[in-house]
């Protein structure tokens, strides 16, 4: 399987802007905003969708949770946040390598979409 396109940001063989990395995952910075802080949390282990995860990924979902706390610290979002992962083509996930998008730095409305 060919490696995805945050993959391809990750080693460098496509532009992204990388904010953070671990042994476990990175982020990016969102290149289509939808708000002024716009951040992708992923896995460096290439999951399609959370629908695929395993048992054996729960230590990483549940870091990956966790970074995002960190990051919207970092960014001092005062614990005003939100979080979205969607799965699979019909949700809205365009890019199949599961991630977090962390939004915030403004008013965020309800529902989403």
């Amino acid at each position: 399987m060919p490696d995805s396109l945050f993959t391809k940001i990750r080693k460098g063989e496509i532009p992204g802007k990388i904010i953070f990395q671990d042994e476990l995952c990175f982020a990016i910075e969102d290149i289509n905003p939808q708000a002024p802080i716009h951040i992708l949390i992923i896995p460096i282990k290439e999951i399609e969708k959370v629908s695929d995860s395993t048992t054996d990924d729960v230590e990483l979902l549940g870091h990956l949770l966790h970074t995002s706390k960190q990051i919207a610290q970092d960014y001092q979002l005062d614990n005003n946040y939100r979080l979205i992962i969607n799965n699979g083509a019909k949700a809205g996930q365009s890019v199949f390598h599961l991630h977090i998008h962390l939004l915030g730095g403004r008013d965020l409305n309800w529902p989403p979409g």
